[in-house]
């Protein structure tokens, strides 16, 4: 979340704030701040399900949290390897924060491969929950366990609760009929049962959401209500958990209003619904599937009821041909892809800049190049959104910066697309695509009027007094051509690839003529209107932090540790990256140090020396994963001190 409540540093351990309090008969509750939890196992051990039930209830409660899915590249890796492992982080608070935590205090470790790929995380005195049953001679052999982690001392370090999880859950649904693998396929809701009751989180969600799921499977829905109950009541009944915990409700941190859990590709496809109806444009996206961003289109094909339109494309170029097709006849056109994707839409992406049409053009970043890592993520698309096209072919870019904040940006874009007619880059990525937050869900009133209007008749005037309608003639004020749909009466019009007239929209090879409309493209996009950058700098520091995506709650988190040890750190994050905000030079000027923290190699830095000529110092990160603060923290410390 982006409240701004003073919190506890973010990455601190977690402290005890209450007294134990210990009634007869009944066992200690502790009160905590926060805590990071992990569900670890096989990529078909129903992690993910897991994870976002918990975060679920942990919403419905009134908690602060940030998540972090962490799936398998591989489409299936075989059981019980390295690869195949698949987890789900998710942080909780009592308080604001922003990620989805550095390091586990809970592990919940399904087999000998999901504790190796693991413990490294694990902080000294981290608890971890163990599926005994899994730790077989062949499972900890196919993982290069030789002994038994569980008896070679290796742990000692840690709290570790051996728990039978696939055999109580077999005994637990033995009423049943069902085979038994089909009972241990229920093992990852005996696991969230125990850890909602030592967490004390709500049970009907859950159950509701089970009884949904298996609709039309009765016996399965019973079933897994039956091990989710029962992991409730092992950790109520088992001496092994002396101590359960309690995680207050987030009420600081949130202003008044109605609250949803949300993933930041939720949340785009969310905002571009809304982006159709403030623009009253039937929303058309053009798409082929590619991770991270297919949950988009998922999402969309849902929503027929708002005049949605999905096309599935046999291929990225087919996506993109489709939607500016659709941007053409008149509707709010969208694609979605990753970078890959983008390399194969860059010619499309260029038509669309020479025939000035709006166009959404969605890029969920990944670990690149190539194929790269699919579901690893990272910011090394800038550059291409950038200047990836031949010609000079200059087009906007918004990042959003949190998974609520996909909502806001996808507004933003449209605004842009369809005030400047021009295609727009909108940079999320695999972290905030999959990742979630609380998102306050805004009033109608709070949306921005996108309102269009469409070209209805001539517009100029011949020196003979004949009204024509030239299709590239000008808004003064935006430089945005008319948008004429198709089919209106004297409205017909050329368009092409090959260079415009300025004005009439005739193929043109004149020199001056290209100069003329090279520049008054990029003239456009430059004069597209942005807020100022705002900057928050309570101490009149030195050193600037200057981020732009997700890096978002990574950077304040590791401020926020800064500031409480008594630096003077300022911060500032950009959301719109072509063009920059007007100040944004002026602000640079105004610190002796600034540095740039991305997940790639220095792009955004590299853009900011080119423009103002100052000496922003990168601090890179490119293994497909978030920055932690605590790392982020000691590095500008070190920074700041140099």
């Amino acid at each position: 979340m982006t409240s701004q409540v003073s919190s506890p540093a973010e990455q601190a351990d977690s402290t005890v704030v209450g007294e134990q309090r210990k009634a007869a008969g009944t066992k200690d509750v502790r009160r905590l701040e926060r805590v990071v939890i992990r569900f670890a196992g096989d990529s078909g051990d129903g992690m993910q399900l897991t994870g976002d039930r918990f975060t679920s209830e942990t919403a419905s409660f009134g908690n602060d949290l940030s998540t972090l899915p962490n799936f398998p590249a591989e489409i299936r890796a075989p059981a019980g390897t390295l690869p195949g492992v698949s987890s789900f982080q998710l942080h909780f608070a009592d308080h604001d924060i922003l990620t989805p935590g550095d390091a586990p205090n809970v592990l919940v470790a399904m087999n000998p491969a999901a504790l190796k790929a693991n413990v490294g995380d694990l902080p000294r005195g981290a608890e971890i929950i163990v599926n005994t049953d899994e730790f077989t001679r062949r499972a900890m052999q196919k993982v290069g366990y030789d002994a038994s982690p569980l008896e070679d001392g290796s742990l000692d370090g840690y709290h570790v609760h051996p728990v039978p999880l696939t055999t109580l859950t077999v005994e637990a649904l033995k009423e049943f009929d069902l085979s038994r693998k089909e009972a241990e396929r229920s093992k990852n809701m005996f696991a969230l049962g125990l850890l909602s009751w030592m967490y004390h989180r709500p049970t009907e969600g859950t159950e509701k959401f089970l009884r949904s799921k298996f609709a039309k499977k009765p016996d399965i829905a019973a079933a897994n209500i039956a091990a989710y109950r029962a992991g409730w009541n092992f950790g109520e009944t088992t001496e092994d958990f002396a101590v359960s915990y309690e995680v207050a409700p987030a009420t600081t941190a949130f202003p008044p209003g109605t609250y949803r859990n949300i993933s930041g590709n939720l949340a785009l496809a969310y905002g571009l619904i809304a982006a159709s109806l403030q623009t009253d444009l039937p929303l058309f996206l053009g798409s082929y599937p590619i991770t991270p961003a297919s949950d988009i289109l998922h999402e969309l094909s849902r929503h027929k009821n708002f005049g949605v339109r999905t096309f599935q494309a046999e291929d990225e170029i087919a996506g993109i041909g489709a939607a500016l097709g659709a941007a053409f006849g008149g509707s709010l056109a969208v694609t979605t892809t990753s970078g890959p994707g983008v390399a194969l839409k860059s010619e499309t992406i260029g038509l669309a800049v020479s025939l000035e049409l709006p166009l959404l053009v969605v890029d969920i970043q990944r670990g690149g190049p190539s194929t790269g890592l699919p579901t690893k993520t990272e910011q090394a698309d800038l550059l291409q959104a950038m200047y990836g096209r031949n010609g000079e072919a200059p087009v906007p870019v918004v990042a959003p910066c949190t998974p609520a904040d996909c909502f806001d940006a996808a507004l933003e874009a449209a605004r842009i697309a369809v005030t400047y007619r021009t295609p727009v880059f909108l940079l999320s990525d695999g972290y905030l695509a999959n990742g979630s937050e609380p998102w306050r869900v805004p009033e109608p009133g709070e949306l921005p009027d996108l309102a269009v209007r469409f070209a209805q008749g001539p517009n100029h005037s011949l020196e003979d007094g004949t009204e024509v309608f030239w299709p590239y003639k000008r808004d003064p004020h935006t430089l945005a051509r008319p948008w004429a749909v198709p089919g209106t009466p004297g409205l017909e019009h050329r368009i092409g690839g090959i260079e415009k007239q300025d004005g009439t929209g005739n193929i043109s090879y004149d020199p001056a003529n290209h100069d003329f409309m090279v520049r008054t493209r990029q003239a456009k996009i430059d004069g597209v209107a942005v807020p100022d950058l705002e900057v928050d700098d309570p101490d009149g520091a030195r050193t600037l932090v200057l981020g732009w995506g997700s890096t978002y709650g990574p950077i304040t988190a590791a401020v926020r540790r800064l500031r409480g040890a008594g630096e003077a750190v300022a911060q500032a994050h950009l959301r719109h990256l072509n063009p920059f905000p007007a100040n944004l030079g002026a602000v640079l000027k105004r610190y002796d140090k600034v540095m740039v923290p991305e997940m790639n190699l220095g792009q955004l830095a590299t853009l900011v020396r080119a423009k103002y000529l100052v000496d922003a110092h990168s601090y890179n990160q490119v293994n497909g994963m978030p920055f932690k603060a605590e790392q982020l923290a000691a590095a500008l410390k070190e920074a700041i001190d140099d």
